[in-house]
């Protein structure tokens, strides 16, 4: 069995802010964005399989993990992501590359098309959305009010809610019960998975989350999707309470020549419930209309020496 091959560095964005980012394996780019306040973790299962044949990059966003916080206060929007993600591919020198959305992962890709589409091969959504997700989330609107409640608590008393923030995501009763509220499926999902991600949430930056959280809030996409061009997949799991269907079942019918993929049993967390079922019709839509573009091209390649052979052999006779 052949080793993968692992790259990792920091891209500095236009700002100067320092983004991490990590390349596994070789072959067609394949860029993996999580969502908010997660980690790689959440794509450990396709970063294990899509590395055999396809180069997978992985990044942290701006104030995640590893990569840096901006200087200016202002530079937490979707714009600053969508250079980020420009800067770390002039990086990598990469023309073009498919697109994995986890969340709200799918409006920081549907920003990025918006600023600079000729980045883009293809386009898969995983329990994405494209605008605020906490109407309706749990099936009421109390997660907008308990984030309004956050807000304004940290912007009183900051030090104190950033101890109580890390005191609550790191307390083991976070695990179950952000489970049971649709974040995860515990029969499915491995429990270490769910662990990973609560401490990876209680290491962030509390003022840059909320910064970041806002622009997610204020976000709305729908005016970009029907101009998407590129082969797009939208994935949803049928017991998502997070973001219900109604989101992916929108962004669905707004992105021309999309592919829906209804996931049962999946959750918020489909890639880490059910990831056999979930890499197969990722690998089939990549292969379907990666191949075919590939297939075209050398077509048009042997029609355009065709064309300029019968040119010189004219030429010739006359």
């Amino acid at each position: 069995m052949s080793e993968i091959k692992k790259q990792t560095g920091f891209v500095e964005s236009f700002d100067g802010t320092k983004i991490y980012y990590e390349v596994r394996g070789e072959g067609k780019p394949l860029v993996m964005c999580y969502g908010i306040g997660c980690l790689f973790n959440h794509w450990r299962p396709q970063v294990q399989y899509f590395s055999k044949n396809y180069q997978v990059i992985l990044f942290d966003y701006r104030a995640h993990q590893k990569s840096g916080l901006p200087e200016d206060d202002n530079n937490y929007s979707l714009d600053c992501f969508a250079h980020d993600i420009k800067a770390l591919l002039a990086h990598l020198k990469i023309e073009k590359a498919s697109f994995l959305a986890h969340s709200f992962g799918a409006q920081v890709l549907v920003k990025t098309y918006d600023i600079f589409p000729q980045l883009f091969e293809s386009l898969i959504f995983v329990n994405g959305f494209i605008e605020n997700p906490l109407k309706g989330m749990f099936g009421t609107d109390i997660s907008h009010k308990a984030f309004n409640l956050i807000q304004k608590a940290h912007h009183a008393l900051p030090e104190t809610v950033e101890y109580l923030w890390k005191l609550s995501v790191s307390n083991p009763l976070a695990i179950p019960l952000s489970a049971l509220a649709g974040g995860f499926n515990l029969s499915l999902t491995q429990y270490k998975d769910i662990e990973i991600y609560a401490r990876g949430i209680a290491n962030l930056n509390l003022d840059a989350f909320i910064k970041i959280f806002e622009q997610m809030v204020e976000y709305d996409g729908h005016p970009v999707l029907p101009h998407i061009k590129v082969p797009s997949l939208i994935i949803a799991g049928d017991k998502d309470n997070v973001t219900p269907l109604k989101h992916q079942e929108e962004m669905h019918q707004l992105i021309p020549n999309s592919e829906y993929a209804l996931i049962p049993f999946g959750t918020h967390c489909t890639q880490l419930d059910l990831p056999e079922y979930v890499n197969l019709r990722i690998e089939k839509f990549l292969k379907d209309h990666l191949e075919v573009k590939k297939k075209t091209t050398t077509r048009s390649k042997t029609k355009k020496k065709t064309k300029t052979k019968s040119v010189k052999k004219s030429t010739k006779t006359k």
